[in-house]
């Protein structure tokens, strides 16, 4: 994602989702799932190490990432987070919530379970 918010995507999923800091510097950030098998990365818009393609910055709408995880609503409700859809069971299965980071990505937060049929 090419963002301004390092700083503040940095500390959202580090300190929100226990992320870890794979590589950074100055205008690139390298962070990884707690399981360390996804990385997500943040980029300074248009500098000049980059080719264009890379330079443009996020909108912040049309993306969410789901993030498979044992439901941590209670501890992510404790750090303050504004839970933006509240916790939920659906028909299809899965429970989960949704939180919102800095740049505007809605992050939903699932476990995936089998349906429940009658």
């Amino acid at each position: 994602m090419t963002t301004d918010k390092l700083a503040e995507s940095k500390a959202f999923y580090t300190q929100i989702l226990n992320f870890g800091i794979t590589f950074e510097n100055e205008f690139y950030l390298l962070l990884h799932t707690p399981d360390k098998k996804t990385n997500l990365v943040f980029l300074l818009p248009n500098h000049p190490s980059q080719q264009p393609l890379f330079q443009e910055p996020f909108n912040g709408k049309g993306m969410f990432l789901t993030i498979e995880v044992d439901v941590i609503y209670e501890e992510t409700k404790k750090k303050g987070v504004e839970i933006v859809i509240d916790i939920r069971d659906e028909v299809w299965g899965d429970r989960h919530f949704a939180i919102q980071d800095p740049n505007g990505i809605g992050i939903d937060i699932v476990r995936y379970s089998e349906p429940v049929t009658d």
